[in-house]
């Protein structure tokens, strides 16, 4: 049985169309290989809450990319401790890159937005210490409008660090891609996949991407 199929990525590629828009110009990063490690980080968005584990975005990146995509992430994990397991994790697994999306939880729960993006701040130097590239993903904050937290853009910019701004904004807008107010399902993590491999191409991380058929 295919894990995707063909109406699934059509409708992804119609939809990444919609969000990239205009592109700007994204910071480069070190080209991967067939031998290096991609580490997803982060909590219940990383994890794939609100579907199985084969089909969470690091599962189907991996597949789109080719190359090995750790899934390190924790449900219900704030930055706090988030940034206390990372230190566990970078020595475990010596990534080459790593994917973070993490805060959602710190938003969902109101905790004070400086100290939210400070400990963002310490998990990027964290991570930049050890000669691994970053790419960070935005969450949402939970409103009506499910705008991106600024401190996103702000990390972004202090570290030159390419960021994916828009796709769960617009997937959480979608209840067709939601399983419920703040996770994706099956379809929206497969549009959170593609759009993390096309920001790879576009920063020199990959070449091109694999076909899921």
């Amino acid at each position: 049985m295919r894990l995707i199929n063909s109406f699934q990525v059509i409708s992804v590629f119609l939809s990444l169309a919609i969000i990239s828009g205009c592109g700007e110009e994204k910071p480069s990063l070190t080209p991967l290989s067939q031998t290096s490690t991609i580490l997803a980080f982060g909590d219940s968005l990383t994890y794939g809450t609100g579907t199985t584990i084969d089909r969470s975005y690091p599962s189907i990146l991996s597949r789109l990319t080719g190359i090995k995509t750790i899934n390190d992430g924790v449900s219900g994990e704030i930055t706090a401790r988030g940034k206390i397991r990372l230190k566990t994790s970078l020595r475990k697994y010596h990534p080459d890159l790593v994917i973070l999306c993490h805060g959602g939880n710190d938003l969902i729960q109101k905790v004070d937005q400086q100290q939210t993006q400070k400990n963002l701040d310490e998990m990027i130097n964290m991570i930049k210490k050890t000669g691994a590239d970053v790419i960070l993903i935005a969450v949402p904050e939970p409103s009506l409008l499910l705008k991106p937290a600024p401190f996103y853009r702000e990390l972004a910019e202090k570290y030159s660090l390419p960021l994916e701004e828009k796709v769960l904004s617009t997937i959480l807008a979608n209840r067709n891609l939601k399983s419920d107010s703040v996770h994706p399902n099956e379809s929206g993590y497969l549009q959170m996949a593609f759009a993390i491999a096309n920001l790879m191409v576009e920063t020199k991380a990959i070449k091109q991407l694999n076909s899921l058929e």
